[in-house]
């Protein structure tokens, strides 16, 4: 079997109260990336406002140099709330499985509560994003139960990695 494939990955939180010292779902996922084999090749923290978050999402779509993007926050469904907005007019293709496997899952913890979720993912530019809840624990979930599993080049019986050189069309 082949050697596994290790990804650049970017984490991106977005709130307008988390600092580098209080970021706890962005550190979940550095260290869960991290221990999976890949690379967090660039972490920021933007306030959840749709340009900022566009802003940050377009100029990592553009590097060839990050395979993937890992958004925490701005999922909900109040007024602040504008990660799907900021990152689906981005995509050029939506991956709709994800949302409906992340709800799945959070169904089995927390219930109904999970209709409130509006987690998302999609690929654009060849660069799959992850659009994921701002609660530590929806992170690791989306994470261990999903995320890594797909982006591991050895997952069977298959993964996006093995899509990367035909996304381009």
């Amino acid at each position: 079997m082949a050697d596994k494939i290790k990804l650049n990955i970017a984490i991106l939180t977005i709130s307008d109260s988390r600092s580098e010292d209080n970021d706890k779902s962005g550190k979940i996922l550095y260290d869960l990336i991290n221990e999976s084999g890949h690379h967090v090749c660039n972490k920021s923290i933007v306030r959840d406002d749709i340009y900022a978050i566009r802003s940050t999402m377009s100029s990592w779509i553009e590097n060839d140099e990050i395979d993937v993007i890992v958004s925490t926050g701005g999922t909900g469904v109040t007024g602040r709330d504008g990660t799907p907005e900021a990152a689906e007019v981005l995509f050029d293709k939506k991956i709709e499985g994800f949302g409906e496997v992340f709800r799945y899952i959070s169904f089995k913890k927390i219930k109904t509560s999970t209709i409130q979720s509006r987690a998302t993912a999609g690929v654009a530019n060849s660069t799959y994003i992850f659009c994921l809840p701002g609660s530590p624990s929806a992170c690791k979930d989306a994470w261990t139960e999903i995320i890594q599993h797909q982006l591991d080049s050895s997952n069977t019986p298959c993964n996006l990695v093995e899509l990367m050189p035909r996304l381009k069309g």
